[in-house]
């Protein structure tokens, strides 16, 4: 019985002299996820807190539940929460489709040099910074010296609306804005699953009479769903963590009572209130409402078919 102890611990050995190189490759990177995601979860009991910078994490006064309670029972919380969801819903049903459609139409482009000059302009306006979109924004929907007011007064309009202090207009912008930003670089990963597809399906589908069309309906899509689903049941893990650079930036006094999101409350009470319990409070709040979307979006998706994250 020692003997086989004695064998297991020599193998288990053999196999980390083997890996040692391995392993130390990736010690600098499990020891900057250990201190820069890790270590600082341990600043979340500020949220149960009263915190007082003099005083420390440590030496500050404990107040429970009592920041959640106040979150809940305030004024904002409804119209905060819901308009977290609503922008995040209507991204997520608008923009999550348009990667796979445009991967499926451009893997039907047989023209080697048009696909990657599509590809080249499609992926461009992805490395364009938050600020200089929102900044595009403004200046193309400006309705005195923007193409937008322009257009509008060659259509007989002469005074055009401002669309950026229109309410009703933030979340198409938000929306129509992101699609035109991330859609290109998105489609990379489905065109990547695309890409290992047997090319003898096609060709027993192309033998069988199959059109194009049904070739994507019946090859390309099964395909690809996998992969789909993955990232499905990610975005649903971050649904209620919207870009806080964009919408803080798209903000004004009119269209506020539609675009004043979690994060950007967030924001406004810790960093510029100085309320860092209050505002880590409702950060774990966020947290742990994602965390919970994502488990439950996990397991349907696990019950429903064979594609889940664990």
């Amino acid at each position: 019985m020692n003997l086989k102890r004695t064998n297991g611990f020599s193998a288990r050995s053999g196999k980390l002299q083997d890996n040692l190189q391995l392993l130390t490759l990736a010690l600098p990177g499990a020891l900057a996820l250990l201190v820069f995601n890790y270590l600082p979860m341990f600043g979340i009991v500020i949220a149960f807190k009263k915190y007082n910078p003099n005083l420390g994490i440590l030496g500050s006064k404990w107040v429970g539940l009592k920041h959640f309670k106040s979150f809940i029972n305030s004024y904002q919380f409804e119209n905060v929460l819901w308009n977290t969801i609503k922008i995040s819903v209507t991204s997520l049903i608008a923009g999550f489709p348009m990667p796979i459609i445009f991967a499926l139409l451009l893997n039907q482009i047989r023209s080697a040099k048009a696909k990657k000059v599509l590809q080249t302009v499609t992926y461009m306006p992805h490395f364009i910074s938050t600020v200089v979109l929102v900044g595009m924004l403004m200046v193309f929907l400006s309705p005195t010296t923007g193409v937008y007011g322009h257009a509008m007064r060659a259509l007989g309009v002469s005074q055009p609306d401002n669309l950026m202090a229109k309410k009703e207009w933030f979340i198409p912008l938000y929306v129509l804005s992101g699609i035109w930003q991330n859609t290109g670089w998105d489609s990379i990963i489905y065109l990547a699953a695309l890409s290992s597809i047997s090319v003898d399906l096609y060709e027993a589908a192309t033998v069988d009479g199959a059109s194009k069309f049904k070739r994507m309906i019946y090859i390309d899509i099964p395909c690809i769903l996998p992969t789909a689903t993955i990232l499905l049941i990610m975005n649903m893990g971050s649904i209620f963590s919207l870009g806080f650079e964009k919408i803080y930036l798209m903000q004004n006094s009119l269209n506020l009572p539609v675009s004043e999101t979690i994060n950007t409350y967030v924001y406004k009470q810790g960093i510029v209130g100085g309320k860092y319990s209050y505002s880590a409070a409702i950060g774990l709040f966020n947290t742990v409402i994602n965390f919970v979307i994502l488990l439950t979006v996990n397991k349907i998706a696990g019950k429903m078919g064979d594609t889940s994250l664990f």
